[in-house]
């Protein structure tokens, strides 16, 4: 998730990083008092790939200028972060902030493991509305337990000489609109390699948002506090049935068993084996990597359009600050973390520096009004500001992981089909949420 500044360096940055993918209740242990006796630096962990330099000195100077504490960052990387967020979190010394995925924030939480930020939540948002993508993954059985600190959200990434050669001049803005102008594609590219919008089966995520624009998701809270899967029901399966029609009818057969990263999607594009793709602006690069004669004036986005009439919700990737419950310095993370989420550091620092989406609606209009905003990023910010979640479970982070998603490829290809795999797939997954 990167950008360079709005200029088409930062534009190009920006489409770079983009590729990422028992609550405890207690109010604040720290207090003033308590902050100004601990001694020391505050410690902040970043992720690496996230927060650039310059974006973590301006809020240090700012932090530093205002309390007189100085601030100890150390840059983590992400493989085994969970195992090392856990281990640290539940030491009596623990990183006073902590840089979070926004789908992670639920395993720690239910451990006791973050301070529960509910109460500042008002404070914290100065006045902004939250990208929903980012604060509800990070809200756990009604509290909050993460504040968001940047975004990226996917759209369609298509060929603009490509979809002109057509006939097509503009995106379309509705479903109809966007099959009558894949039908344009597909009858102006005759090669038998050629998908007007390429899709692969297991690509559970684009599926997602099918689900989503016709009301279903994968599971749903119970009053309890427990989870329910939820893919069987009925309008789960219409958006299931919907996908997969879409799926079958643009992309090709090939692509029905296989995932986005073999083929790389991005080079299908590249090389003009497709007209459209769903991606996040990191795919800009990609395709450029594959093929430097593609210039950004020649490639566009724009929010994908649903069957329901709407714009399909898009799936946020990010991540959010989280205290820890024993940290010794919670007011002074507390402020630290309200200035990183400023509407000044989001604007001047998290996306004119990083090219990340700032954390709060109103900014990607703000800065989509600048004159020097790349045009092809619009349909990313666009999309941004109608953003679904994965469920805030601390055991859906396992049914990622245990090849339960699969079972999209499986309707794909017809193995199963949607009806059996959803039913599968949901006793699979309750027999998680039912575990403690």
């Amino acid at each position: 998730m990167r950008t360079k500044r709005i200029s088409a360096a930062i534009a190009l940055a920006a489409a770079s990083a983009l590729t990422l993918s028992g609550c405890s209740m207690g109010a604040p242990s720290g207090g003033s008092q308590q902050d100004a006796s601990a001694g020391g630096k505050l410690t902040v962990w970043i992720m690496q790939g996230d927060q650039s330099e310059d974006t973590i000195k301006a809020i240090n100077e700012r932090f530093t200028k205002e309390t007189g504490v100085k601030v100890d960052v150390q840059t983590q990387v992400w493989a085994d972060i969970n195992t090392k967020v856990t281990t640290a979190l539940s030491t009596d010394t623990p990183p006073d902030v902590i840089d979070l995925g926004n789908t992670q924030v639920a395993g720690f939480a239910v451990s006791g493991g973050l301070l529960d930020l509910t109460d500042k939540a008002d404070d914290m948002r100065q006045g902004h509305t939250w990208l929903s993508g980012l604060e509800e993954p990070a809200t756990i059985d009604g509290r909050l337990y993460g504040i968001p600190a940047l975004g990226a959200a996917g759209a369609v990434i298509y060929n603009k000489k490509m979809w002109s050669a057509a006939g097509i001049d503009n995106p379309p803005s509705t479903y109809e609109e966007l099959e009558a102008d894949l039908q344009k594609l597909r009858d102006a590219n005759t090669d038998k390699d050629f998908s007007p919008f390429y899709m692969p089966g297991r690509d559970w995520k684009s599926a997602a948002r099918w689900i989503w624009d016709a009301g279903g998701d994968f599971a749903e809270q119970q009053s309890d506090g427990t989870w329910k899967s939820t893919l069987s029901s009925d309008n789960s399966l219409k958006g299931i049935d919907q996908w997969l029609e879409f799926q079958h009818k643009w992309s090709s057969e090939a692509s029905r068993s296989l995932d986005t990263g073999n083929p790389d999607f991005s080079q299908l594009l590249a090389e003009g084996k497709t007209g459209a793709i769903l991606n996040n602006s990191a795919g800009i690069r990609t395709i450029q990597q594959y093929n430097p004669d593609l210039t950004t004036d020649d490639l566009g986005s724009f929010p994908m359009p649903g069957a329901s009439g709407k714009l399909q919700p898009a799936m946020m990737a990010g991540s959010v600050w989280g205290v820890a419950q024993k940290s010794k310095r919670q007011e002074l993370a507390l402020k630290w973390i309200k200035i990183a989420a400023s509407p000044e550091i989001q604007k001047d620092y998290v996306f004119a520096k990083d090219g990340w989406m700032p954390n709060y609606v109103e900014g990607l209009d703000e800065v989509m009004k600048s004159a020097d905003f790349p045009s092809y990023l619009t349909g990313f910010f666009e999309s941004a500001k109608n953003t679904k979640a994965t469920p805030a479970s601390p055991q859906w982070l396992t049914i990622e992981n245990d090849s339960s998603l699969n079972c999209f490829g499986d309707i794909a290809t017809g193995a199963t089909t949607a009806k059996a795999a959803a039913k599968s797939f949901d006793e699979h997954a309750d027999s998680l949420y039912a575990k403690k």
